[in-house]
């Protein structure tokens, strides 16, 4: 189970997964990072353009390139965000020239990179001087209640098989710290963290649930490879340990972010 390929599907699936927290979670993070009007900003690793919306909707359209290695994502992001560039690339080699932008972003893909190191040192290339360069991850360890309990209920009906694939565990860059390090290790200076905390509202556990079914992200490519037993299990074991009844609910989720400027 490859951590980047379980995103190759169609990008309403994702909206329905984490996707349902990325708007919110784009405007805390631009928040923190201090997006400015009149700045070039970049958004590696776009998805549908939740984070692309958000600079479009402060800085505008024009000021707003893209990189995202799924066509499927790329494309709903060109559709999400009118106006903004948008290519198909991955973080770690993108067709920008070197010191193109102001402000360089990235949301929910660190630790979904094959080389998260050649990958800051890329977004430093095209961001210049003095520049930020800023992330973040879920804190799946902790606080991003729909995934963590989710690995807690896996581990409940395949205990092994979750154990190998637990993003609480096999992540990196996805713990308090670790994105800071990172950037510190990449030169740059400057060096901030923050906690991001949003919520995200559903129907019922079956409109949470459903999305899992489509095999996106690991959770749900975790989902679709267990028998029907075994998937009937996990659906029961997870809905007891969030609580959930037949009628609407709200899960918070808290993310890591950091920042830094080029030197």
């Amino acid at each position: 189970m490859a951590g980047a390929d379980t995103f190759r599907v169609q990008a309403d699936a994702y909206e329905q997964h984490v996707g349902r927290y990325t708007p919110q979670l784009a405007a805390a993070f631009c928040d923190f990072v201090a997006v400015q009007p009149g700045t070039r900003a970049l958004d590696v690793g776009s998805g549908p353009g939740a984070l692309a919306a958000e600079l479009a909707r402060r800085i505008g359209p024009a000021g707003v390139s893209a990189a995202e290695p799924s066509e499927p994502f790329a494309k709903a992001c060109r559709s999400r965000v009118p106006g903004i560039e948008v290519v198909i690339a991955p973080a770690e080699v993108m067709p920008f020239a070197n010191a193109s932008f102001d402000v360089t972003v990235s949301q929910l893909v660190v630790n979904f990179l094959d080389d998260a190191e050649a990958g800051l040192r890329e977004m430093v290339r095209v961001t210049r001087p003095g520049g930020v360069i800023a992330a973040c991850v879920w804190d799946y360890a902790g606080e991003m209640t729909l995934l963590r309990a989710f690995w807690d209920a896996a581990r409940e009906v395949a205990p092994h098989r979750a154990a190998a694939r637990d993003e609480g565990d096999v992540m990196h860059w996805c713990r308090d710290g670790e994105l800071a390090q990172l950037w510190t290790g990449a030169g740059l200076n400057v060096v901030r963290s923050s906690a991001l905390r949003v919520h995200a509202g559903y129907a019922d556990f079956d409109d949470l649930w459903a999305p899992f079914l489509s095999g996106v992200a690991p959770s749900g490519a975790f989902c679709v490879s267990l028998d029907e037993d075994r998937r009937t299990a996990l659906k029961d074991a997870y809905r007891r340990r969030l609580g959930a009844g037949d009628g609407r609910f709200e899960l918070t989720a808290r993310a890591w972010a950091v920042a830094g400027t080029v030197a």
